[in-house]
């Protein structure tokens, strides 16, 4: 489990906040392409175009939602993960970022 400071370490990585704008940029596209009948559908447009605005102000916040979801693994593991980890927990995340105001 990594400790705060860990995470705190983290969110510095550039590799890692590479693979969450990226990961946010591919979430941005599948939401743009999803049935109006997904549920918030409307916020998740807001929040996909909010993506293709300013990927980096999206990325910075989105980065602690794919922090605090990976915190029961390593650092090592953290700043490792995967293209498919880094996207699972930005899809994941998408609905607490895509809300009214």
């Amino acid at each position: 489990m990594a400790t705060y400071a860990e995470l705190l370490s983290a969110s510095e990585n550039e590799t890692l906040r590479n693979k969450v704008r990226v990961a946010c940029v591919i979430a941005a596209e599948v939401v743009r392409t999803e049935a109006g009948t997904v549920t918030n559908h409307a916020n998740r447009l807001i929040w996909a175009k909010s993506v293709y605005i300013s990927p980096d102000s999206v990325t910075q916040r989105m980065l602690w939602a794919v922090l605090a979801q990976n915190a029961a693994a390593t650092l090592a593991q953290i700043v490792g993960a995967t293209d498919s980890t880094v996207q699972t927990a930005v899809n994941n995340a998408i609905d607490v970022f895509a809300q009214p105001g």
